[in-house]
């Protein structure tokens, strides 16, 4: 940003007519640019550019006829969500920070809290007594010669979803305390799925501890953590597909496949096998600075796969929260010890701290977990978001309509 010009917070929220703490969140979604101030780390300023652009984008749409502000309007849509909030380099789930969050509940209980406001209410929501056995749906794909590994994919995933929502005499009731019902029937169906033939009556974190690793039981924190940290994260593409799936009315099973299909596919798994053959490649602690320079000379577009999140100054927390407790409870671990020498190369080489994708990395390796359940971990953790959001699309009732910019040839007039 050599050569632009910048605002103070207070000057940039004059302009826009808003408050600072909205410039905060504008940044934090990418929409307003940032740097230090020769003032210090803590002192921000922020590019007059960005502040015009979005000032010029809001005249536009306020040019556009009333009832077209209820609908999607050009390349910003502005969707509510009560769900995640990145503000000043900082990460809250329902305005708690993530870091409390990873330490004071468990999956089911932020996953109660996000679709029904209140944590308690987790006991109830998924008993398990109240949702089928996977056990069918596990027979159904190892029949279709789907080995113990693939379980815990995406496509396996897919491949459940309709079955389970033909069988759910409650997956077409829209109530918030049926979506509820039904998002806790998913995300124990998937999660028995990827564990194995477990006992269904305990915690999620527990059935795949047990799927995985059974003779440590201090996985049990870390599979709740993954799951925790991979929850939601505002709007992301595959979360805008699952709302866009709610507008119209679709079932959850139905959201929830959608936001699957998104998640496949390059921006978000092709990147996560980028990051996992990043550190196919580094192999080992020692060669980790050659590979990192290695790839600098062969100008790969990017040179390390999982680090550098631009929506956190200092590092991405929810990284940190991973690796650290990986850190501190395997530190003879190879593939902790291999993480950790590639992090410190990263930041010695480039100043970059690593993202969410390298944690699941690292993650997946230390627990001896297959490799397509970076993205079934992610993808796990992320349903408590999912429906979240489509419990929020369902109530308001809104159509997500695109309006459209006509670029062909001009049309011809009739003589």
């Amino acid at each position: 940003m050599v050569g632009e010009s910048f605002l103070t917070a207070q000057e940039a929220a004059d302009e826009l007519g808003v408050k600072i703490g909205t410039i905060y969140a504008y940044v934090s979604r990418g929409l307003i640019r940032s740097q230090a101030s020769q003032e210090g780390r803590r002192h921000r300023l922020y590019s007059r550019a960005d502040v015009t652009r979005l000032l010029v984008r809001r005249q536009m749409r306020m040019s556009f006829d009333p009832p077209a502000e209820d609908v999607l309007q050009w390349a910003a849509p502005v969707l509510e969500t009560g769900i995640s909030l990145i503000q000043d380099g900082h990460l809250y789930y329902c305005g708690i920070p993530i870091e409390e969050v990873a330490v004071m509940l468990s999956a089911e209980e932020l996953a109660s809290l996000v679709w029904t406001e209140d944590a308690a209410n987790a006991h109830a929501l998924f008993d398990f007594r109240r949702h089928p056995s996977a056990g069918k749906y596990r027979q159904k794909l190892l029949d279709l010669d789907i080995n113990r590994d693939n379980l815990f994919s995406l496509p396996s995933f897919q491949i459940i979803l309709p079955m389970a929502m033909a069988d759910d005499p409650i997956a077409f009731d829209l109530r918030q305390d049926s979506i509820a019902l039904s998002g806790a029937r998913i995300l124990r169906l998937l999660t028995s799925l990827a564990a194995g033939a477990v006992p269904e009556d305990i915690s999620l974190a527990k059935m795949l501890q047990r799927g995985w690793q059974p003779d440590d039981e201090r996985s049990i924190r870390f599979f709740d953590m993954a799951l925790i940290i991979c929850a939601d994260h505002q709007v992301k593409l595959a979360t805008f597909a699952a709302r866009i799936a709610a507008a119209l009315g679709t079932t959850p099973y139905s959201v929830i496949n959608t936001a699957i299909t998104a998640l496949a596919g390059p921006q978000q798994g092709g990147y996560t096998e980028a990051v996992e053959v990043f550190l196919d490649e580094v192999k080992t602690p020692n060669h980790a600075v050659e590979v990192i320079c290695s790839r600098l000379r062969r100008s790969e577009a990017i040179p390390a796969p999982g680090f550098n999140n631009p929506l956190y100054p200092d590092d991405d927390p929810r990284a940190r929260i991973l690796l650290d407790a990986l850190y501190d409870e395997y530190p003879d671990s190879p593939s902790v010890i291999l993480g950790r020498s590639i992090q410190e190369a990263v930041f010695h080489l480039r100043g970059e701290q690593p993202k969410m994708e390298f944690a699941l990395a690292v993650f997946r390796r230390h627990f001896e977990l297959p490799p397509s359940s970076t993205l079934g971990i992610f993808a796990l953790g992320r349903i408590i978001g999912w429906i979240g959001h489509a419990i929020k699309q369902y109530r308001a009732k809104q159509t997500i309509q695109p309006r459209i910019r006509y670029t062909g040839p001009a049309p011809q007039r009739q003589t």
